[in-house]
């Protein structure tokens, strides 16, 4: 029994933890080009409906996922044209971005209130799913999940292991030396917000069709914001992002099996766990401010006037 109940639990902070995973892993690589996208939020609610929309329409949970990072890569467009093209301000672009992604996903998702799409199917591992605690904890979940931890390594390969991801972080770091130099900052960083909005959709359509398969208005409840301060906890290091998304997975199913003991605590205070824990560990990391700004992209969210 007590294996049971904690191979439960590690597996349902897994779960918890991977839309966070998918969005942060997106946002690292966005800010590792130099460029600070705060719509997060708002792609992920845009990928979450459109992943439900096309799923309930009959395309399957493939088409929806499809759909979820194609809608996400849009905003991520919208975003891409206005801040790296037209220069507008980064930050107050992607805050509108988060409020139109809101709105957006509320009214097309007005149709689909109170209805349900078959939940992603689990996949058990032959051999390993049967390991006692191990097995029901890693080796037994949906496609998803394991595509979080496929993805994670292959984004710490190819910025650290690849010339393309030394051109990446190379444009983060000083984007005029990258244009002296001959290479397209517009368009790497264009593709870098695009790859974003991309996993920002994907994490949204995990929430409407795997860990609720339902959609719900502004069913993400702050795991945008959640996602960005990842970045920032992990110092722009995508194993570091993952370990961080795993921790703040955990506080919430720690708050959900509090509640459920009877424990003598109003649950608003334990739903505000996972967002007072953020704080909290930007509050730690902000203290060490010459360790975030020697781990800082050196051009994060300045923008970039090519010159002939």
């Amino acid at each position: 029994m007590f294996l049971d109940t904690t191979g439960a639990i590690i597996a349902a902070t897994i779960i918890a933890a991977t839309p966070l995973l998918l969005a942060a892993i997106g946002e690292l690589v966005t800010e590792k080009s130099g460029v600070l996208n705060l719509g997060v939020e708002g792609m992920m609610l845009v990928g979450a409906v459109a992943g439900f929309a096309v799923d309930s329409a009959g395309g399957g949970a493939f088409g929806g996922l499809i759909a979820a990072m194609l809608a996400g890569a849009a905003m991520a467009a919208l975003f891409g044209f206005l801040t790296l093209f037209l220069l507008t301000n980064q930050v107050a672009t992607g805050l509108a971005l988060t409020m139109f992604g809101t709105g957006l996903s509320a009214l097309a998702g007005q149709g689909f209130v109170g209805t349900t799409v078959p939940r992603l199917g689990k996949i058990d591992i032959p051999l390993l799913s049967q390991i006692p605690l191990l097995g029901p904890a890693f080796f037994s979940h949906d496609a998803l999940v394991y595509g979080s931890v496929l993805i994670t390594a292959a984004v710490w390969y190819f910025l650290y292991r690849t010339r393309g991801g030394l051109i990446l972080r190379a444009m983060g770091e000083s984007a005029d030396v990258a244009h002296a130099i001959g290479y397209p900052v517009i368009g790497i960083r264009f593709a870098a917000v695009l790859f974003g909005g991309a996993m920002a959709g994907l994490g949204g359509a995990y929430l409407s069709l795997a860990y609720t398969p339902l959609w719900a208005e502004n069913m993400t409840a702050g795991r945008g914001w959640v996602a960005l301060a990842l970045v920032v906890f992990a110092t722009w290091r995508p194993w570091r992002a993952m370990l961080g998304a795993y921790i703040f997975g955990g506080v919430t199913i720690a708050q959900l099996h509090v509640q459920g003991m009877g424990v003598s605590i109003p649950p608003q205070l334990l739903s505000m766990l996972p967002y007072a824990a953020t704080i909290v560990v930007l509050v730690i990391i902000s203290r060490d401010a010459t360790r975030v700004k020697l781990n800082a992209p050196a051009a994060l969210g300045k923008p970039f006037l090519p010159t002939a």
